[in-house]
């Protein structure tokens, strides 16, 4: 099952796509896909709508797409999650994950500009997979139990500065929450559809430029570890956002590879999950 966001900024309309690749409206269900209705088993209460003849045909074509999900409460990031990207930061390679976090304001369309803040030099670009919570989350015994609390997966770009990161002092949340730092979607989806969250192939371009390309299965700490985890020290809400970190490749990594200017275009995909593209400009 695979749900999106269609309108102008602030007047997205929920759509879901039934399993002949038609688009039907949600607004008969949600007016919005939100936590609240996220929480519980979202995907089977869309499917009796549609089996029911509930959810009216919609148009896919022409408006923007949205993030698959309202503005979260939280985005919680996982850094150093991949080996191959641990080491080409310099960074030993981590014995618990590496969490930080993310204002929720940054979270965008997937094919929404990109703005490279006033004074950046080292604006860069991080494919991820996101989990999307679905049911609250708190002290899980075990990672055997996060699947029940995940609602869907979707694309993230954890765009980061990476000088405001590492090089001006404390938190990373610093080159982590500029405006537009989080596109997110196309679509939000449910974790049948997707299968094994650990076998998901992730790629990223620029200017059709291969950079970035691994696999989920790389990942340090799986998927059903780190919702785990992050319960240990965070409740996680319904709609709550968390990424799981990227692979080799980023602009950070390596000094032959630029960083982003304005002018490039940034496009994305994961197996099973779409393609984002983001043209990139000044703020």
């Amino acid at each position: 099952m695979r749900v999106a966001r269609i309108g102008e900024v602030g007047a997205e309309r929920p759509v879901v796509l039934d399993d002949e690749g038609r688009a039907h409206d949600l607004r008969g269900l949600t007016p919005d896909i939100t936590g609240d209705f996220l929480a519980g088993d979202w995907a089977e209460r869309v499917r009796r709508a549609l089996a029911a003849g509930e959810l009216p045909p919609s148009d896919l074509g022409g408006p923007r797409r949205g993030a698959p999900v309202t503005r979260p409460g939280k985005v919680v990031c996982i850094g150093l999650n991949y080996r191959a990207h641990a080491i080409e930061s310099g960074a030993d390679i981590p014995t618990e994950p590496v969490v930080f976090m993310k204002a929720s304001n940054t979270v965008v369309g997937p094919d929404d500009t990109v703005l490279i803040p006033p004074g950046s030099e080292k604006t860069d670009y991080e494919v991820e997979l996101a989990v999307v919570i679905g049911r609250t989350a708190r002290y899980l015994r075990d990672p055997g139990e996060a699947p029940a609390h995940i609602a869907g997966y979707t694309i993230a770009n954890d765009v980061s500065e990476r000088a405001f990161q590492l090089e001006r002092g404390g938190q990373w949340v610093k080159g982590k929450s500029c405006e537009t730092f989080n596109p997110l979607g196309p679509w939000l989806v449910s974790p049948d559809e997707v299968g094994d969250p650990q076998n998901l192939g992730l790629r990223l371009w620029v200017n059709g430029e291969r950079r970035q390309s691994g696999n989920t299965a790389d990942m340090i700490f799986d998927v059903r570890y780190v919702v785990w985890y992050l319960s240990q020290f965070m409740v996680l809400d319904p709609g709550d956002v968390v990424s799981t970190g990227t692979p080799y490749g980023v602009a950070m990594g390596s000094p032959d590879t630029p960083y982003l200017t304005a002018g490039d275009v940034v496009e994305l995909e994961i197996d099973r999950l779409g393609r984002q593209r983001q043209p990139v400009a000044r703020a």
